[in-house]
């Protein structure tokens, strides 16, 4: 499976963006999808997780109640919906895919948990 993150941009802290997470392969609906994020100088952190069903979801304490991962099987997507924006969230954003297939519980927060790593989209969020 081949990954596609794009929706970044500028915006003002409080407003919002839209992220999606594109896949090419039939196998994409079989796969958990994890959100990470990497800001100039750190390391590469969770955001958000989303079982292969969408059923089950999982976020990192700094997003919770703002961000809102989802998924449209039928379309090959994975949308990360981030409200209340603020100047810490700021950096590039990646979609990556669990290795384990049909995983019954959310993929978990370490990077090794995934495969099959999207390009980034960056997210710039100004005071």
């Amino acid at each position: 499976v081949q990954l596609q993150a794009s929706g970044g941009g500028l915006v003002q802290a409080g407003g919002s963006l839209r992220l999606s997470c594109a896949a090419s392969g039939r196998t994409f609906s079989s796969y958990g999808i994890g959100w990470f994020r990497q800001a100039p100088g750190k390391e590469r952190e969770f955001v958000a997780a989303i079982t292969w069903s969408g059923a089950s979801t999982s976020y990192a304490d700094s997003v919770k109640g703002r961000f809102t991962i989802s998924r449209d099987n039928a379309k090959n997507t994975v949308f990360l919906q981030m409200n209340s924006l603020k100047p810490e969230d700021t950096a590039v954003y990646y979609c990556a895919a669990d290795r384990v297939r049909y995983r019954r519980i959310v993929p978990g927060t370490s990077l090794n948990e995934y495969d099959y790593w999207g390009q980034g989209t960056l997210v710039t969020v100004s005071s």
